[in-house]
């Protein structure tokens, strides 16, 4: 049964975009002064960062790493995976929202969804669509 409410809140494509850059520069981090000082700046936001992170976790679940094509809609396994993306996408936002939460829960929530991307080989694709998305239907910015 479908419901009009959507499965997860919806994200600001700047929100989606810093999400993104983050999970980015967790992935890449090769210590370098700079990417030192690109986490830090992050972390200095550590509880925001923190439910932005399990958001933006539950967005990636739900409308990328785990997308089954229409014409699987109606199978069982299709049902299963929504299932599953329910539930993890559910522990994660609770996760990153728990009292306390702040940097050192946003870097593993990172570290899970890089997990699950890299498991299908996607980690640059998924980060680029999902900014792509993000872009999408924006008005354009004149300089």
């Amino acid at each position: 049964m479908e419901t009009t409410s959507p499965k997860v809140p919806q994200l600001a494509p700047e929100q989606i975009r810093r999400a993104a850059d983050y999970v980015e520069l967790v992935w890449q981090e090769q210590g370098s002064e700079e990417d030192k000082a690109a986490l830090a700046a992050f972390h200095a936001d550590g509880p925001e960062l923190a439910r932005l992170i399990g958001e933006f976790g539950a967005l990636l679940l739900a409308d990328y790493i785990t997308v089954v094509p229409d014409e699987h809609a109606d199978c069982e396994s299709a049902y299963v995976m929504d299932k599953l993306v329910t539930v993890a996408s559910r522990y994660l936002k609770r996760w990153c929202l728990a009292s306390g939460a702040g940097a050192h829960t946003a870097w593993i929530a990172a570290g899970f969804l890089i997990e699950i991307m890299q498991e299908v080989d996607q980690v640059s694709q998924f980060l680029a669509d999902v900014r792509g998305d993000a872009h999408a239907g924006q008005p354009a910015v004149a300089a």
